[in-house]
């Protein structure tokens, strides 16, 4: 496989087909080696327009996902992110490109830890990966931007309370089999401003609020 045909297909005919036009999230999307964050036995299936299994039942989400949310967050070079689910790597690792600093939180230690090797490797060096569950974040006021990378079949008001004035949220509502991507931006100390992006369909976050059965 010619990689790097590959990756420029994966741009030009995945992510900017799919209304993503930032030229810096294009670029970043093109300098991080989405192979190297690709677990080894999917590695030929790196550029694919699919989610990739990761180990606990967990996903590396297409790239035209990562393109949107990476647009949507529209980061500065001096801001700071927080990510909510690592998984492999990639996405922080783009949000490391466009920021000044990335935390991001990931549930299962192997997880984190690969990542970490992968971020060393790609010489990405202002991302720190957590071994932590995101569903017990009390932050307030404290990130520019956060991506959310399971959908939320309720949502939680703790990831935007946790975004400082300004700041900007990506987050998947719902469940399937249709789901609404959201951009929340904190335009006010207690107001916040909602716009729908797209349907799209993510597993939940681990440990997110779940609707209450329906009994008869």
């Amino acid at each position: 496989m010619n990689i790097e045909l590959a990756r420029q297909q994966m741009i030009e005919q995945q992510v900017h087909t799919w209304d993503v036009f930032d030229e810096r999230v294009l670029n970043v999307m093109g300098e991080v080696r989405r192979e190297l964050f690709t677990p080894a036995d999917w590695r030929e299936t790196a550029f694919a327009d699919a989610p990739i299994p990761l180990p606990h039942g967990q996903w590396m989400l297409p790239p035209k996902l990562h393109g949107r949310i990476l647009q949507a967050l529209d980061l500065k070079p001096d801001e700071l992110a927080l990510e909510v689910g690592t998984g492999s790597g990639y996405l922080a690792a783009c949000l490391g490109k466009l920021s000044a600093g990335v935390r991001s939180m990931e549930l299962y230690p192997d997880l984190a830890a690969a990542a970490s090797e992968r971020l060393f490797e790609a010489a990405i060096n202002n991302v720190a990966v957590e071994t932590s569950d995101a569903m017990q974040l009390q932050e307030e006021s404290a990130y520019d931007a956060i991506a959310v990378t399971g959908s939320l079949p309720l949502y939680d008001e703790r990831f935007q309370r946790a975004l400082k004035l300004g700041g900007r949220l990506f987050v998947v509502v719902g469940a399937g089999p249709a789901m609404e991507a959201w951009k929340i931006t904190r335009i006010g100390e207690r107001e916040w401003q909602r716009e729908g992006l797209f349907e799209t369909l993510i597993a939940p976050l681990v440990n997110a609020p779940q609707p209450s059965a329906f009994v008869f």
